[in-house]
């Protein structure tokens, strides 16, 4: 078994004392000279010293690593926020532990508890809502928890969102400019998430700024486990069909053209079809997809950032920091005659 090689061991071959290697393994080491740093260098590089990250970060106080909760980790969202929350981590010398939930708050309650055991400085999540007072505790305790994508009651206090409400709006429209009136919203239901219900009233913003009547058989459902409410089949073979699909999350996109595929639609010959959240390789396919797209990278920069500076200050006042959206036109949704 290898021999734990001690901070005590540097310092005597380095003929100096362990406050001394210490102030130099802390960066701390300008009043030293240059033959006490050389020395202290050489005896780390003998003895292949290793600091004790635990021993430092009980002194310190800081373990200098961050968790992050996520639904998903392999969606094209989640990956994209993952990577802004690690780039801006590793330039700050942070470290980040990723736990994935499959969206289920029991996994969820679990990541919490074991990242809170586990002494992280602060957590960033995507929640399910259903752990609002398990999250309220930890931040009672002095844990900074900020919020990201999924915004539930409006009561997070520190959460960085993409602005739905305006990108919703932007894109109806649009497409109300191309002559569409039949728009079908297809979505989640939005009851209890903020987050969805300011899809929809962006949708119903731009209804009413052209003065089109919100119909509510045009606002379609659909569940992770039962899929959709309504076939999109049966929705374009009734009597006054839409004209296009506005679909709000990217397996509703997914899910819909599997169906449009299998019942031979056409798109935009049949309906068109407008999709809230990139697709991977969107612009690839037979006919590229007109998306909005919510800057996932940039969401998880600000997190990554809001996080330390709360880690740094925990004095700072909550915030709720919103991200623009990009709209990126392709050919998926054509002109209609008024």
């Amino acid at each position: 078994m290898q021999k734990t090689v001690r901070l005590i061991d540097v310092a005597d071959l380095a003929g100096v004392s362990k406050s001394t290697v210490s102030q130099y393994l802390n960066g701390r080491f300008d009043y030293m000279s240059e033959k006490t740093k050389e020395r202290i260098k050489l005896a780390i590089g003998e003895l292949d010293y290793v600091p004790n990250p635990i021993a430092r970060s009980l002194k310190m106080n800081k373990t200098k690593t961050i968790g992050v909760i996520v639904r998903d980790i392999t969606g094209f969202y989640t990956s994209r926020t993952i990577r802004g929350i690690d780039d801006y981590c590793k330039k700050n010398d942070y470290n980040v532990l990723i736990y994935n939930t499959d969206v289920d708050p029991q996994i969820e309650a679990k990541s919490l508890d074991t990242l809170y055991q586990l002494r992280v400085d602060g957590i960033i999540i995507a929640s399910s809502g259903q752990n609002t007072k398990l999250i309220d505790k930890y931040i009672n305790n002095g844990l900074p928890i900020i919020h990201f994508q999924l915004e539930h009651d409006g009561n997070e206090k520190n959460i960085i969102v993409s602005d739905y409400r305006k990108a919703a709006f932007e894109a109806t429209e649009y497409l109300i400019e191309l002559g569409h009136k039949r728009i079908c919203f297809l979505t989640q239901d939005f009851q209890s998430m903020k987050s969805r219900q300011d899809r929809y009233l962006g949708y119903v913003d731009a209804l009413e700024k052209y003065k089109i009547p919100v119909d509510e058989q045009l606002v379609q459902y659909w569940d992770r486990k039962l899929g959709f409410q309504q076939t999109p089949k049966s929705m374009l073979e009734a009597t006054n069909p839409p004209t296009v699909f506005f679909t709000q999350h990217l397996p509703i996109t997914t899910e819909l053209l599997t169906a449009f595929n299998n019942e031979n639609i056409s798109i935009p010959d049949d309906v068109s079809l407008l999709a809230f959240d990139e697709l991977p390789m969107a612009e690839y396919l037979k006919v590229p997809i007109t998306v909005i797209t919510q800057n996932p990278y940039e969401v998880g920069r600000e997190a990554a950032k809001l996080l330390l500076d709360n880690i740094n200050d925990n004095e700072m006042p909550p915030q709720k920091i919103i991200i623009p959206c990009s709209f990126i036109k392709r050919d998926s949704c054509k002109s209609i005659a008024s």
